[in-house]
């Protein structure tokens, strides 16, 4: 099994991304809101019990994923750079699924701020993120994370070999899946 990684800040496309590069590669999508818009429908980002949750249901999804047929995995990720916690939490992720560095590639996503508050109020992003419809909310989530936390590196990501970055302020889905799947060929990975 391989896994692409696509990470990068709020807004920035990483599930459109993912859509569309999975059903390139015939691989499966995991994108992060799929456990968190299940979790919050009983807690909230400030309870104690939302975050260990969300990683418990990943890790048990990701554990019968090991043991299936599907090809392939592209996991979405809000990725905290500087925070050795979910560096830990990701690696931990594909120790789950069965994966080790030769079957993963991460491609990071950035966007210029005002394009990314732009795409947060896109409807399609709305009607799957619940967590995301009240705005006002959504845009100091956006916003705060980006001051509190690394979410895009500067020539510094930890695998250089096994990572693409990918500035998609002005490139559309299809665009943006295409440059990462003529990669991932280049590389023999797919």
């Amino acid at each position: 099994m391989k896994c692409v990684v696509i990470f990068g800040p709020s807004a920035v496309g990483k599930a459109a991304v993912g859509k569309k590069l999975a059903d390139m590669l015939g691989f499966k999508l995991f994108h992060n809101h799929m456990v968190i818009e299940l979790v919050y429908n009983f807690f909230t980002w400030n309870d104690d019990a939302f975050g260990p949750l969300i990683t418990k249901i990943r890790n048990q999804i990701f554990e019968k994923i090991k043991n299936s047929k599907i090809k392939g995995i592209v996991f979405t990720y809000v990725w905290a750079l500087d925070q050795e916690e979910d560096h830990k939490e990701l690696m931990e992720y594909m120790s789950s699924l069965g994966i080790d560095l030769q079957s993963l590639f991460f491609v990071e996503l950035e966007a210029d701020q005002d394009i990314r508050l732009l795409r947060n109020k896109e409807q399609e992003r709305l009607i799957e993120k619940k967590t995301k419809r009240n705005i006002s909310e959504s845009e100091n989530f956006l916003l705060e994370s980006e001051r509190r936390h690394k979410l895009n590196s500067e020539n510094d990501f930890f695998y250089p070999e096994l990572h693409l970055k990918i500035d998609n302020s002005y490139l559309d889905v299809d665009a943006t899946a295409e440059i990462i799947l003529d990669r991932l060929n280049n590389r023999g990975f797919v």
